[in-house]
């Protein structure tokens, strides 16, 4: 028995599907099959009921379940404790992001930091919030700025800032008229939304306002990225909503304009494991505490 078929037997429980488990795993229906039938054989039970139109598990499959998710969480932190000390003795600090950070954090923290630790490689790495969170839990990042409180017993969350949203049109939009814009001018109107993909927090706070104002927007364009939703109002294809970093990146044919109400906030928080012994990251937070006077004792505003 070896992990990889404890990880198979974990997604077809989870699934309840060959078919949606296999996809999952990114490997053949037929080959997933007999590596749940190798499991079984090794375990000496049945671990899952299948017909023709449904898996389920049996007893004994949800006992072996809880278990299995056991071995491979003490497994994954085996490796992410393990990386964690090769990454301190070799002066080493990764630093995921989302772009905000690049414009309001790094600017006022990086520099001092390599003055005061020259010997300190630094790589920071452009990454959406899934992809920060699934690389500090493996050990991959050693420190995360995301638009989530990812508190918990492995990883401490610091609130950093909140920064408000702003609304941005081509300058020959028929709203741009307006010097505060009705909320109810917004329905119907052609938008163009940052793709859940790559914005998940943004992309849901957009449309929990639109919920809110009973406004529907006419989604023309899911944008992968921020200079795409940039360009694409520049384009004159619709409007936007971003977060207020953007202004400076603005085109001259574009205009930003206060609504008659105010819009939502984003949260921007520092993340870092608990359990670390890297220098590195001790430095960076102190550096990090010092110039946006973070509360040491509370993990979000």
């Amino acid at each position: 028995m070896e992990l990889r078929h404890l990880r198979y037997f974990v997604t077809v429980a989870e699934e309840l599907n060959f078919s949606k488990a296999a996809l999952k795993l990114y490997t053949a229906q037929p080959s997933l099959s007999q590596q749940i039938k190798d499991l079984e054989e090794d375990v000496g039970v049945q671990l899952l009921y299948r017909t023709k139109r449904k898996v389920e598990l049996t007893e004994e499959g949800a006992v072996f379940l809880e278990q299995a998710r056991l071995t491979l969480a003490q497994a994954e932190k085996a490796v992410a404790m393990a990386r964690q000390v090769f990454k301190a003795k070799q002066q080493l600090l990764r630093i995921g992001f989302v772009p905000v950070a690049e414009m309001k954090i790094f600017p006022y923290v990086l520099p001092n930091l390599r003055v005061q630790n020259p010997e300190l490689k630094i790589e920071l790495l452009s990454l959406n919030n899934t992809e920060q969170m699934r690389g500090i839990k493996k050990g991959d990042l050693d420190i995360t700025f995301t638009r989530h409180n990812f508190h918990n017993e492995e990883i401490e969350s610091k609130f950093v800032l909140r920064e408000p949203l702003i609304f941005i049109l081509p300058q020959d939009h028929p709203l741009a008229k307006y010097e505060r814009i009705p909320v109810k001018a917004l329905n119907g109107i052609d938008f163009i939304i940052p793709a859940a993909e790559q914005s998940q927090t943004l992309h849901d706070t957009i449309l929990a306002f639109a919920e809110a104002n009973n406004i529907t927007f006419n989604i023309v364009q899911k944008a992968d990225n921020i200079l795409f939703n940039i360009n694409s109002i520049g384009m004159g294809l619709g409007c936007t909503i971003l977060p207020g970093y953007i202004a400076p990146l603005t085109m001259s044919n574009t205009v930003i304009r206060p609504l008659d109400i105010e819009l939502p906030s984003l949260d921007l928080y520092v993340s870092y494991r608990k359990q670390s012994s890297s220098v590195a990251i001790k430095k960076f937070m102190e550096l990090l505490t010092n110039v946006f006077y973070l509360d040491v004792n509370r993990s979000e505003s």
